[in-house]
């Protein structure tokens, strides 16, 4: 997912460079990207704080019950955790980055195309 988000503002960067780029075009195939992007972003929010809610529901459970043998479950758990957080950070930050850029593509066409 970064590898294919960082190709598309490479794409952008391109497009906004290039004089002859069709800017209506270019508006269209943005505002796709982004609801996909968008999606991908609230899904993996999803998918975060549900593993968020069974790494505080195991240590609960262990610090109630003090069964030890979920010790091996809450440390997946955390360790599935945290890869998760820096991808969902990496995707919340990248989605607030194409709003700008719709900005830019915004200024650069005729009011009628918005």
């Amino acid at each position: 997912m970064k590898k294919y988000f960082l190709e598309y503002i490479a794409f952008l960067d391109a497009a906004l460079a290039d004089p002859d780029t069709d800017y209506a075009r270019l508006m269209r195939i943005h505002k796709e990207k982004t609801r996909y992007f968008q999606h991908e972003r609230f899904v993996h929010l999803f998918v975060m704080i549900l593993f968020a809610l069974c790494t505080v529901a195991c240590f609960l459970v262990i610090a109630v019950t003090e069964l030890i043998m979920l010790i091996p479950l809450t440390v997946l758990f955390l360790v599935l955790l945290i890869p998760y957080i820096a991808h969902y950070y990496f995707l919340e930050n990248n989605v607030q980055k194409l709003y700008k850029y719709y900005d830019t593509i915004a200024e650069k066409l005729p009011k009628e195309d918005l």
